[in-house]
């Protein structure tokens, strides 16, 4: 038994999509989440400078949480980091994108698929890599949707304006004829309505959350690390480097009543 927290991070809310599949699969375990809403959105930020974010805020968690495992719950983060922070790294680190890749095969039926995400995650090339890794028998498409992170961190998911944007991005995946499309961020489930409402109702919508918490559950049992449930119920832990009260009010309304009290953290080049 290893009774240490796990931890996780995002640029904001998106990875509580993440933290909940988690909560729900694994309700003994202590988490620690890191919402880096001082710094979102990661999405448009040159690769190199998220890379230097999520060494950091990994820093952070094995320093001051003493965390036994870390989940990297942002594409972006994954794509430019996750491949350093797991040579570098003393504890387990887990990405989004592998487990989510490996759901989006399964879910399809003809074989073409689609995966979006931030301008970042795109144009790393790294579900491209995940999805040829896993089949090379299906063809994929990919669309960046610039402008879906700043409406989910807004709180707004289901207005016109959102739904107009994703009629204009989602377009050529549309065209394309995909039966199953991964949602490549994990802002995007918070927008599922309004993407399923454009795509139509047949295509599939994959969310990485659900594969992440299954991939991390597997880990932690091989390695004979799940917290026993002897000692009652996890505790939950979210911290922010913005707006604390934004996070506590719009983050407990996406992820629910475990997200009570939030802490500010700040950054040493902030404190400077």
């Amino acid at each position: 038994m290893d009774s240490r927290p796990i931890g996780m991070f995002d640029s904001g809310f998106g990875g509580l999509t993440v933290a909940r599949a988690l909560i729900d699969l694994l309700p003994n375990e202590d988490l620690v989440y890191v919402g880096d809403t001082g710094r979102y959105p990661y999405g448009p930020r040159d690769l190199g400078e998220v890379r230097e974010f999520a060494l950091e805020i990994t820093e952070h968690l094995l320093l001051n949480h003493d965390v036994k495992m870390v989940v990297v719950a942002c594409n972006t983060a994954s794509a430019a980091a996750l491949d350093e922070l797991q040579q570098i790294t003393s504890v387990p680190v887990i990405g989004v994108i592998e487990p989510g890749a490996a759901a989006l095969l399964e879910a399809t039926r003809n074989g073409r698929v689609g995966v979006i995400g931030t301008v970042g995650t795109i144009g790393s090339g790294a579900y491209q890599r995940a999805v040829v890794q896993n089949s090379s028998a299906v063809e994929l498409s990919c669309a960046a949707c610039p402008g879906f992170v700043e409406f989910v961190e807004r709180g707004e998911t289901d207005s016109e304006q959102v739904h107009v944007l994703a009629e204009r991005l989602l377009a050529p995946l549309v065209d394309a004829d995909i039966d199953s499309l991964l949602l490549g961020c994990t802002h995007y489930p918070f927008l599922a309505r309004t993407i399923s409402d454009v795509m139509g109702s047949d295509v599939v919508l994959v969310d990485s959350a659900d594969a992440t918490a299954f991939r991390v559950s597997d880990m932690l049992r091989s390695a004979n690390a799940l917290r026993d449930g002897a000692e009652g119920g996890g505790v939950h832990r979210f911290e922010s480097s913005g707006d604390v009260e934004a996070f506590r009010s719009l983050g407990r309304q996406l992820l629910g009543p475990e997200l009570d009290e939030v802490a500010a953290i700040t950054w040493p080049e902030a404190r400077s």
